[in-house]
């Protein structure tokens, strides 16, 4: 039994840094189709999506420097059109698979952060 007063109730926000905030904002928004919010700029972006969780992008600086991220994963809602997309587009897939509950696929952004996209098979074709 936990001793804790507090419980986690939901995951906020998820961020990865760039080298180059305009360049990564850019590819989020032509390549995966997101939109920045308002305030979005050189320092960096959140991306708002359908479901309300909150992507970040931002600059590492002095007191953090850039270190790739890796964990990121994207639901969508056709695996093979964002598959195609994404070759059409010349981004190598570093990784294509199933399991017996999804479809992942997985790529580097402009950055060198490995990125995910996914489909969970029980969500339909």
């Amino acid at each position: 039994m936990s001793d804790l007063t507090f419980s986690v109730t939901a995951l906020d926000r998820t961020d990865y840094m760039a080298k180059d905030v305009l360049r990564a904002i850019a590819f989020y928004r032509d390549v995966l189709g997101l939109q920045p919010l308002n305030g979005s700029g050189e320092k960096g972006a959140e991306f708002e999506l359908p479901d309300g969780a909150v992507f970040g992008l931002w600059i590492g600086g002095a007191e953090q420097p850039f270190q790739p991220g890796n964990g990121v994963m994207f639901g969508v809602d056709d695996f093979p059109a964002a598959v195609a997309s994404l070759k059409g587009r010349g981004i190598p897939i570093l990784s294509e698979f199933e399991t017996p509950v999804c479809f992942i696929a997985t790529f580097n952004d402009s950055e060198g952060n490995v990125v995910n996209i996914h489909k969970r098979k029980d969500l339909g074709p």
